[in-house]
């Protein structure tokens, strides 16, 4: 298979340098190419040392949000530079927005897994998806819905994640709860119905085969209420999925890393406190899932 990307080494190698690459991923599956999309795959990889040669390197996959309208800078690569020194090989998925729609983005959720799995974690690593409100939804979506018949009609053998951290993701449908605007735009119109609002309200779809989560979000979140994230959590609850919830009592949306780098506001004190949400989540990952 030949790879269009761009790769570029930053540092010596073979002294702590970190290799960049870009993947467009309609020039591996030109379909996805069609009505002027172009999918972005963006990957951070340690370069190797003699030290570690040969050691395993699980894979982060970071999915911005941006309400199905845009992908969030903030939630693209500072996000990804939190997590290049734990060793994973990190990746960034810039997906297409409105005016497209689903099922584009759960395929290409599933064409970034394709090329992850294919060039990178050939061994079993474990791959997990970090998803930020609609690109929370994305994620918790695809990690549920990878094998619907949308997406095995062009990927016969998408991939599975092993797990999800979720920040303030966009979960339910239900109009009472939800961030209207996704789904308006995931969809293609305002009123969703009952079918539709069962079908992508992602509590609706945990099973015991749903990966284990971390989640975080905000009691003050007037944008994305922070019920969305406690129905996930139940959802797992109900079906013995471990996760982790964390619920902090003050901070707007979007705050990304909630630091002065990636808000876009500046930050109160009792706000800084949300930034706990980095070093929890690099606990969870190594205590559940990169052992």
């Amino acid at each position: 298979r030949r790879y269009n990307f761009g790769k570029t080494l930053i540092g010596e190698k073979g002294r702590n340098a970190m290799i960049l690459e870009t993947i467009h991923l309609g020039d591996l599956y030109p379909f996805l190419r069609e009505k002027g999309r172009d999918p972005v795959l963006r990957a951070y990889l340690p370069d190797t040392i003699p030290e570690t040669e040969g050691r395993k390197r699980p894979g982060l996959l970071i999915v911005p949000g941006g309400g199905y309208g845009v992908c969030t800078p903030r939630e693209e690569e500072p996000i990804a530079l939190k997590f290049v020194p734990e060793g994973y090989n990190i990746f960034i998925l810039i997906y297409s927005v409105a005016p497209h729609g689903f099922p584009t983005q759960l395929r290409e959720a599933a064409a970034a897994m394709e090329v992850i799995r294919d060039r990178w974690e050939r061994n079993g690593e474990p791959v997990v998806m970090l998803g930020f409100s609609a690109g929370g939804h994305l994620t918790a979506h695809y990690a549920n819905a990878y094998d619907w018949p949308e997406v095995r009609a062009v990927f016969p053998d998408s991939k599975p994640v092993q797990g999800t951290i979720l920040c303030y993701p966009v979960i339910t449908a239900e109009p009472e709860r939800t961030h209207r605007n996704s789904f308006e735009r995931l969809l293609g119109h305002r009123d969703l119905t009952d079918g539709e609002i069962r079908r992508f309200s992602c509590q609706n779809l945990v099973s015991e085969k749903t990966p284990p989560a971390f989640l975080w979000t905000t009691a003050a979140d007037e944008i994305v209420p922070a019920v969305n994230s406690l129905l996930y959590a139940k959802a797992l609850s109900d079906h013995g999925v471990p996760y982790e919830l964390h619920v902090y009592p003050t901070g707007r949306h979007g705050n990304a890393a909630v630091d002065d780098q990636t808000c876009a506001v500046p930050l109160s004190a009792e706000d800084a406190r949300g930034s706990e949400w980095v070093e929890e989540a690099k606990r969870w990952l190594r205590l559940s899932l990169l052992k």
